[in-house]
């Protein structure tokens, strides 16, 4: 039983692990996102971290103009960064969890 014990607390530290060097690739993957005029291009990664903004000057003249553009564009980013993080993050941890009936709906 101790055994089980130690091999569970080395899968999670291992797990820990992988997750850790999963959250550094994530700031490697790239995310671009631009309106649908092109007028505005955003880079970010996908630990959401903003890498390049864009602004064609066209949008310069007008301030509320921007700022809409800002919004609606860098949500877009953020929800497909959101995703990508969620999605390798919990591939990773299942892959580190022992194998118990019913977990699975958890992760």
């Amino acid at each position: 039983m101790f055994g089980d014990m130690m091999n569970m607390m080395g899968k999670l530290k291992e797990t820990q692990q992988k997750i850790e060097a999963t959250k550094q690739r994530l700031d490697t993957v790239l995310i671009d996102e631009q309106s649908n005029d092109g007028l505005l291009k955003v880079t970010i990664t996908a630990n959401r971290k903003i890498k390049s903004i864009d602004v064609d000057e066209r949008l310069l003249e007008d301030k509320e103009q921007l700022e809409d553009y800002l919004i609606l564009v860098m949500n877009k980013a953020i929800e497909k960064a959101t995703n990508v993080n969620e999605v390798e993050l919990a591939a990773v941890a299942k892959e580190g969890m022992p194998n118990i009936p019913g977990m699975d709906k958890f992760l």
